[in-house]
């Protein structure tokens, strides 16, 4: 059965392109620090001394691409069942001591990783990795119909009938991303096919939780008013005394993204659709696989497509009015290989076939006259300079550090960031987006459309 993959989880995975660090003065002054616990546990401290908070999350290294063959969506249901209970902690119980703490906490699940949270103060972070410790070890799930397993079975089904079946955009995007990740572990949903969700149960719970949820399989990130040492010493004490469970043999289902080998059409018609959009998606590449490819291909975009100083927007919506909206993504933040696109909204009266000639004509233009060096260096100077401002953002530096380890970056990687996209030059930024965009190469065009099927 064919799978598709969507976003899913209580907040949003953390993008690459907005990550990282300062010059290497404030690097040295901020000093991250890294250890390894004996039960295989990888920590990471990120010091921020201006106010007495600390931000604690705990990283498993297994996603939405790890599930089984119809199994889709149990690595996000099991992000719902962490809250429940556990033999120390009763029902609900979790998110209340969090929040009687003074506390904020939630998870995240993507197609690489899962991910939970709380901000405290700092006096509460060994409380934090107490709870955190007794559900790694502790969860219940049982075949209880009032239990935590089957209550939130029911929970997510209900989560993917309003995010995904009720969004003409989102069921859209599921079609072309399966078809994109065909026969690769993204092509698997996140949130899960419904039917698959609907058939999990309690011991497929308990299988995961038993193989995945171990120390090994873990990163712990804090950030905030603290320093290496008094992490490490409440991390041993709550996390190094939990044995490995030996199950964890660290291989992950990643494998490169084959190219397309041919040009689709895809449409989706809804009553809810007011405005059509065109988009088309072709091969990208991700910062794991090829770093330099990705960094020159977020330049270019950039340029191309980010917003309404870039030259797409410039021409089709400032100057030849036909388009409201005109822009580029790129999926660069995953393990393997992800899609680089265009997409455009029509002015009134604007088909869909007149506006992708538009659209590809001027792309075609912009790849053949080239970038202005201007241009470049204003957005390799604005992406460097928002990966400073990141650090102003305690919850933000914890989950960039974290996403990027947990896909097997590396710390210095990070700290490299802004100097990395300040030195992509006009000649390696235009190459990126000359080899994503050119002609000989086949793409999957996507159209949504009102009801009526009208462009």
């Amino acid at each position: 059965m064919k799978k598709a993959l969507v976003s899913a989880g209580l907040a949003s995975a953390v993008l690459f392109g907005g990550a990282v660090v300062a010059d290497d003065a404030a690097t040295e002054a901020w000093a991250p620090a890294q250890f390894t616990l004996e039960n295989g546990m990888e920590v990471v401290v990120l010091p921020d001394h201006r106010a007495p908070v600390v931000t604690h999350m705990v990283w498993y290294k297994v996603g939405a691409a790890d599930e089984d063959e119809g199994k889709s969506g149990i690595a996000h249901l099991f992000e719902h069942v962490m809250f429940k209970e556990t033999d120390d902690i009763g029902p609900e119980e979790f998110t209340s001591i969090v929040q009687r703490n003074g506390g904020r906490l939630n998870a995240f699940t993507s197609w690489d990783y899962t991910a939970y949270y709380e901000r405290v103060a700092k006096q509460h972070l060994g409380k934090m990795m107490e709870l955190e410790a007794e559900r790694m070890t502790d969860l219940i799930i049982d075949e209880d119909p009032e239990g935590g397993f089957i209550t939130e079975r029911d929970v997510v089904k209900e989560e993917r009938r309003q995010r995904l079946e009720n969004n003409p955009g989102a069921l859209l995007s599921e079609q072309v991303l399966a078809e994109f990740w065909e026969d690769h572990p993204y092509e698997i949903t996140v949130i899960g096919l419904m039917e698959e969700v609907e058939a999990l149960t309690p011991q497929d719970g308990i299988d995961f939780y038993k193989k995945y949820y171990s120390p090994e399989n873990a990163i712990l990130v804090v950030a905030g008013d603290v320093t290496a040492e008094e992490v490490r010493t409440l991390a041993e004490e709550h996390y190094g005394v939990i044995e490995p469970s030996g199950l964890v043999d660290g291989t992950r289902k990643w494998r490169s993204v084959p190219e397309l080998t041919e040009t689709q059409l895809i449409t989706h018609s809804d009553p809810k659709v007011r405005q059509p959009v065109w988009y088309r998606y072709y091969n990208g590449t991700s910062m794991r696989r090829d770093r330099d490819f990705a960094l020159a291909l977020s330049v270019g975009l950039d340029v191309l497509g980010g917003g309404n100083t870039s030259l797409l927007y410039q021409s089709l919506v400032e100057e030849q009015k036909l388009a409201i909206n005109v822009g580029t993504f790129a999926f660069t933040s995953l393990h393997d290989e992800g899609p680089a696109a265009i997409y455009a909204t029509p002015s009134p009266g604007v088909s869909l076939d007149e506006l992708e000639t538009a659209v590809m004509a001027e792309v075609t233009r912009f790849m053949e006259e080239g970038f202005d060096d201007a241009d470049i260096e204003r957005v390799r100077n604005s992406m460097a300079a928002s990966s400073i401002y990141e650090r102003d953002s305690q919850e933000g530096m914890a989950n960039t550090f974290g996403a990027w380890l947990a896909i097997g970056g590396t710390v210095d990687e990070l700290l490299s960031y802004p100097d990395d996209v300040r030195s992509v030059t006009t000649e390696q930024a235009l190459a990126a987006v000359r080899r994503v965009f050119a002609e000989d190469r086949h793409f999957i065009e996507a159209h949504l459309l009102p009801e009526d099927g009208e462009l």
